[in-house]
């Protein structure tokens, strides 16, 4: 496979460069930079208007700027740029997808939550509960919408792009992605990772698509420490290239010093892109400021375009492209201007596009060798360079970030076309640990008349038999860890789990292996020193499955049929009983009548017999269903003693009083 994927890397253009010159040759940008400079001057904060058969809604920074400038100026990048999460109760419902896609842990501290900085979502909240934007998200329904917006308006069209997404999602979950893109120019960082990760999750990164001009400090300043931004840049920025506005804040963001404002964003934005270089990042603490990138971004300069989709590459080529741009005193643009270019960049691409490229010389810096300048892979990644505006501006100084540039718009094209690869490998590899679970289906066999499967695992019963079911359940876990984390770093296909294969095997495996976990969970006390096993022991992979096996009757066809096949009523019992939690509400059963034996008080007493009876009910439905193997119904299985301890202890009589009273 990599002797192909050479050959093909041999043969092709690079890949970034030529979407980039695809994107800047297309009216898209200039139709939507126009909707930006409508909304502007647009006093409700927003326009929207149809071209072409697509709607544009265009939202003004200016305005969000206009409604925190005192608050960014008094408290800072701290204050302003604080990043809110998601879960919160203004938030929830408006994004709820992206807040469902959390793992549990997030919540309880163990991992990020989804989180955007407090001063677009302030403006984004304003701006939803207005009449106009609702009755927007009323006409705009089933159409191909692109949101759009300049600098903090960029924010806001990604949060109301989200928004979108969202609704849409919720309603109509197994039909085709809404035709919805955002396109941002010199917006300032929206997310933290969690963000970035719940979007790779839904598969929404390619409806995100965001400008930046190679010297914009606004882009990449979140990068730095919060309490280290100047808010007063971006809100000043924003205010004052517009001259409607500028006698409002005259000083804004002249009062900073530039050559200190480049030299913090470039040793911050440095510090983020050398902790991601690292095999081991994501053990590390997160270098400068909490925000990451998402979605698509197009590096651009008067030169061209170069896309970007691989949230990693795209820190490292704001990096790069920026820092070969920042050698002091040499003779560039104004902040500011570089803020407010996007109008003339949209205009000079295409026009540059129609001048004949040259190809490196020998005699730059960053020009290949000749054995490498033959590959037209090469030769493509060096046009992305020029179109980035890294080649022309290169110098002996700079020549590390050049390579470094050249080597992730590598990493970026292998990334962006491996998913099908990569799920095709993963197909294989299910084929190679299928054995795995075929040998545990053998050690269920073996006990299924005499404890069951689940007993003999919790008590060890046959030590070498049992080591090896260990060793294959340790294994199977690990590859499906391995998978989700694939499906998680979006390098499996979209609808990886909505396929039928894998919704069908992760089934099987969960039915099979979970018990075994639940096994082992009570065998080592677990359940008394962290708590109960569905709550505090259960894996992460068991609840993905869960979701994944019950969105599987939405889709219409044969995985419908399929579904209402499975809740028929069965002629015999189920291979693998199909609740994968069973056992461990059979274990808290056996604890609760085990309680009932010593309680005294009868107002607890009353509590636990009422679960008992009602776990009583579900099993016995599931039993009568026949929905559980037969391992369940085993002489000596956890099951069966627990029949008997409950019908031991409904013959006492404060037990049999409060049974009458039910």
């Amino acid at each position: 496979m990599d002797d192909a994927a050479g050959e093909e890397e041999a043969s092709m253009f690079e890949t970034s460069h030529v979407l980039g010159a695809l994107l800047a040759s297309s009216p898209l940008l200039a139709r939507a930079w126009d909707r930006c400079a409508a909304a502007t001057a647009a006093a409700p904060g927003l326009v929207h208007g149809e071209d072409g058969g697509t709607v544009y809604v265009g939202f003004s920074g200016v305005q969000a700027a206009l409604s925190a400038a005192g608050a960014a100026v008094a408290g800072g990048g701290a204050d302003a740029f604080a990043p809110v999460a998601l879960a919160g109760d203004a938030t929830r419902r408006l994004f709820a997808p992206l807040v469902a896609a959390e793992p549990d842990a997030a919540a309880a501290g163990g991992e990020q939550q989804v989180a955007v900085q407090a001063l677009a979502l302030q403006c984004f909240l304003k701006l939803c509960g207005s009449p106009d934007f609702q009755m927007l998200l009323d006409q705009i329904r089933g159409k191909a919408v692109v949101f759009t917006g300049h600098s903090l308006g960029g924010d806001i069209a990604a949060l109301a792009a989200l928004h979108y997404l969202c609704i849409s999602s919720s309603t109509a979950t197994w039909g085709p992605s809404p035709p919805v893109l955002c396109v941002t120019f010199g917006s300032p960082l929206l997310g933290n990772e969690a963000l970035s990760k719940a979007i790779l999750r839904e598969r929404w990164g390619g409806n995100f698509c965001h400008v930046v001009s190679q010297h914009d400090v606004v882009p990449r300043l979140l990068f730095c420490p919060l309490d280290a931004v100047p808010a007063h840049v971006i809100v000043g920025m924003q205010l004052q290239q517009w001259p409607a506005v500028r006698p409002h804040h005259a000083g804004g963001a002249a009062v900073t010093d530039i050559d200190a404002l480049r030299h913090l964003v470039q040793v911050h934005a440095g510090a983020v892109a050398m902790e991601q270089k690292l095999a081991d990042a994501a053990a590390a603490p997160p270098s400068g400021g909490p925000y990451r990138p998402f979605g698509t971004y197009v590096m651009c300069s008067p030169d061209g375009a170069v896309c970007v989709d691989n949230p990693t590459a795209a820190v490292q080529m704001l990096y790069a492209t920026f820092a070969s741009s920042s050698s002091p005193g040499s003779p560039e643009s104004s902040p500011e201007a570089a803020h407010s270019c996007y109008g003339d960049l949209v205009v000079k691409m295409p026009q540059h596009l129609l001048l004949k490229r040259r190809l490196p010389v020998d005699g730059d810096d960053n020009a290949p060798s000749p054995a490498v300048a033959a590959s037209n892979y090469d030769a493509g990644v060096s046009l992305a360079l020029e179109a980035s505006g890294i080649h022309a501006m290169v110098r002996a100084a700079h020549a590390t970030e050049a390579s470094t540039a050249r080597q992730w718009l590598r990493t970026s094209r292998r990334a962006g076309r491996r998913p099908s690869l990569n799920s095709a490998a993963l197909a294989t590899k299910l084929g190679r640990i299928t054995p795995c679970r075929a040998q545990i289906e053998w050690y269920k066999a073996l006990f299924d008349g005499e404890m069951g499967y689940y007993d003999a695992f919790k008590q060890r019963r046959s030590p070498k038999k049992f080591g090896k079911a260990n060793m294959y359940r340790i294994k199977l876990g690990q590859f499906w860890d391995g998978v989700l984390a694939m499906l998680d770093a979006g390098q499996l296909p979209h609808d990886f789990h909505r396929r039928a294969k894998w919704v069908n095997a992760a089934r099987f495996y969960q039915l099979l292996v979970e018990p075994l976990d639940i096994a082992d969970y009570h065998r080592h006390n677990l359940h008394r020193t962290r708590g109960r096993y569905m709550t505090h022991g259960r894996e992460r992979r068991y609840e993905l499955f869960d979701r994944w096996w019950q969105e599987k009757g939405c889709v219409g066809g044969v995985s419908a049929a399929l579904a209402m096949a499975s809740r028929r009523r069965r002629s015999k019992n189920a291979g693998l009983t199909q609740d994968p939690c069973f056992w461990a509400r059979v274990e808290e059963a056996r604890e609760l009548a085990e309680s009932c034996r010593v309680e005294r008080d009868a107002a607890a007493l009353a509590m636990m017999v009422e679960e008992l009876q009602e776990f009583e009910s579900y099993s016995g439905e599931l039993v009568v269903s026949k929905e559980v193997s037969t391992d369940v119904l085993a002489p000596l299985s956890s099951y069966t003693l627990w029949l008997e301890e409950w019908s031991q202890l409904k013959l006492r009589d404060e037990v049999r009083a409060i049974l009458l009273q039910f």
